[in-house]
């Protein structure tokens, strides 16, 4: 006999979506993190269209402007001492203490049960026919893993891909008034790029990806400093003294998404530097596409359910991973980052297939309801 139905470790966005779902399913669930809430984190605070479809496909669609996020309907790029403006409607910036505190509560509400401070890993060796088995003598039928980019519920994780950036982040209190509400400002340059977005609170994210060399040579706020100098947008006082907070390197690929009665969902199952709300559009489709997954696994067991994940998961995210990915490539080389504001400033219309393919709406997945 087993604790719970399902546990999902990771209570970011993709966790606590995937333990509403489950619990609306009639499910018996617990929610745990290692974190105490509400937390801060160092990106993935812009929802775009794509991350509100996925929340309206949850019946979450008030949720942001509930929590006032703030509507976003342009980004600034700035390279090469140059800055050009495209837009970008549709989507909103939101704080991760406001809205993943208010997911955990949708969970909660829903029926699961949610304990923060608390570490618990898989025992891979002791998936059996009834559930698998956890640290602390938890058990369950069926687990997912939601425990971000260095999670350690699993003896195997993600692997780094060669050449990946590290993030960074901080957020700053008092910010010129130039950093305006409404729009993503972005600065590239040698090293790395920086965004910067208000909150709802006032606040400015600064949100990073530097390549490590850099950070070893000016350290996180002086790489931040170098960026945006080069870039043309404005210099930001207050980066020296601010909180800043580094992440592993950032794009990595998945050794496996699942297994016997487990399944690995949002940053756990693999990373690709994201913009604009990408990664949490990610995160939060994946937990959706799951449940009916994880359901089939508690009820009639795990029979060919990994294989299916693996497919469902490439349809969901893998697919929708390629504009990023060219977006990355791109980021790594200035003198095209130089080149693409100089056209941008001119025809602004070149940027629309790029603004197409990011706002694109959640698909229909089989089973997601």
């Amino acid at each position: 006999m087993t604790d719970w139905d399902v546990i999902v470790i990771g209570a970011g966005p993709a966790g606590s979506l995937a333990a509403r779902a489950n619990s609306l399913r009639g499910l018996k669930v617990l929610l745990v993190d290692r974190a105490t809430f509400p937390r801060r984190k160092v990106c993935g605070c812009c929802l775009n269209r794509h991350a509100l479809s996925v929340l309206e496909s949850a019946d979450l669609g008030a949720l942001s402007a509930r929590l006032g996020a703030v509507p976003l309907n342009r980004v600034q790029l700035g390279a090469g001492g140059r800055c050009a403006t495209v837009r970008l409607p549709g989507g909103v910036a939101l704080s991760r203490e406001a809205f993943d505190v208010a997911l955990i509560e949708e969970a909660v509400n829903a029926g699961a049960t949610f304990q923060s401070g608390t570490r618990v890993q898989m025992d891979e060796t002791a998936d059996g026919a009834e559930g698998v088995s956890l640290s602390g003598g938890l058990r369950a039928r069926a687990v997912i893993v939601a425990d971000g980019l260095n999670g350690r519920a699993r003896a195997e994780a993600t692997v780094v891909t060669a050449g990946s950036r590290i993030g960074a982040g901080a957020i700053l209190a008092d910010a010129p008034d130039s950093y305006e509400s409404g729009t993503i400002h972005m600065a590239t340059g040698r090293g790395g790029y920086v965004g910067l977005v208000r909150l709802e609170d006032g606040r400015l994210d600064v949100a990073a990806a530097f390549d490590g060399s850099f950070v070893q040579m000016h350290g996180l706020p002086g790489a931040a400093s170098m960026v945006l100098q080069s870039s043309g947008l404005p210099p930001l006082p207050g980066l020296s003294d601010a909180d800043w907070k580094g992440t592993p390197p950032l794009t990595r690929g998945p050794v496996r998404v699942a297994g016997p009665r487990w399944f690995a969902i949002g940053d756990a199952a693999g990373y690709i530097e994201p913009f604009t709300g990408e990664g949490m559009a990610w995160a939060m489709a994946s937990a959706l596409a799951v449940a009916p997954l994880v359901e089939r696994c508690v009820q009639h067991g795990p029979g060919g359910l990994a294989a299916e994940w693996v497919a469902v998961h490439r349809k969901c995210v893998g697919e929708r991973q390629w504009t990023c990915r060219a977006l990355a490539w791109s980021l790594k080389r200035p003198g095209l980052c130089r080149v693409a504001v100089r056209g941008l400033r001119l025809i602004p219309g070149l940027a629309h297939p790029v603004v197409r393919s990011l706002n694109r709406p959640l698909a229909s997945l089989p089973g997601v309801r």
